[in-house]
């Protein structure tokens, strides 16, 4: 007898999932934002933090204001660490998401939720750009645009950044393939410096899979200008090793105060 969604084991989830789903699973999420007023108003707090952490790093701002302002922030934060943490919604990249329970019992609209708290594409997270990723046929394309915070040289963007933002789309990319994996090596070429303040535009797809490995490429754009060129190879692992790292990441109770979680 088929077991229920909400009881498959993560083989059957991949075995019954067609390609065309893996491939607009993101998508899905990022063109058909929640309507629960829990990720509305999450999403909102984080644009809202994006735009503080901007204005902070340009603003000659007076003392007086920013000890005023700190200490709110200092207050609001001891207040979030009373709540109790969130349910785990699974992984928070793309390179190795997977689709959650769309059947949870205790918050059934969180399907897709994993992909929201993603530091570099997740908008319910403040640090985020955020990138904004989508499929066409086998290529992995996204924009971003990155402001003052996360400036290297100046006026361009931090070149760490950029290594992140393509390890992101890239593993984007592999994931297209049904085997999703872990960065094993990541090659950045920097051609230009990567401007800030301007739509960025990533195109990454997969070169050949051999065996556990995904070899994967990209490029980024600012108009017409070539950035930056990336070479990936992305080693697949087993649903056993996911789901030990998952259970990993359950226990961990990391201290509120250091990790702001």
């Amino acid at each position: 007898m088929h077991r229920p969604a909400a009881r498959a084991t993560h083989e059957e989830r991949m075995a019954e999932e067609t390609e065309a789903n893996r491939k607009v699973r993101h998508q899905r999420w990022e063109r058909e934002p929640p309507t629960g007023g829990v990720w509305i108003e999450r999403r909102r707090l984080a644009t809202a933090l994006r735009k503080v952490i901007a204005h902070l790093t340009v603003a000659n701002t007076p003392e007086d204001e920013l000890r005023a302002a700190a200490d709110r922030l200092e207050e609001y934060a001891t207040h979030l660490a009373s709540h109790e943490r969130r349910p785990y919604l699974g992984f928070a990249e793309t390179a190795i998401a997977q689709e959650p329970n769309a059947h949870s019992e205790t918050e059934p609209e969180e399907a897709g939720g994993h992909f929201d708290f993603s530091p570099l594409i997740g908008q319910s997270n403040p640090l985020s750009p955020p990138i904004h990723c989508w499929a066409e046929g086998d290529h992995a394309l996204a924009t971003v645009e990155f402001g003052t915070p996360y400036e290297g040289p100046p006026g361009h963007v931090h070149g760490g950044y950029v290594a992140a933002a393509f390890d992101e789309v890239l593993g984007y990319a592999q994931a297209l393939t049904g085997q999703p994996g872990m960065t094993g090596t990541l090659t950045i070429k920097y051609r230009k410096p990567t401007p800030l303040h301007t739509e960025l535009r990533f195109d990454c797809w997969v070169d050949r899979v051999d065996g556990r490995k995904v070899f994967a490429g990209g490029t980024l754009h600012a108009g017409d200008m070539l950035c930056a060129e990336a070479e990936a190879i992305f080693v697949s692992m087993s649903p056993d090793r996911f789901r030990a790292l998952v259970e990993e990441r359950r226990r961990q109770r990391p201290d509120s105060t250091e990790s702001g979680e």
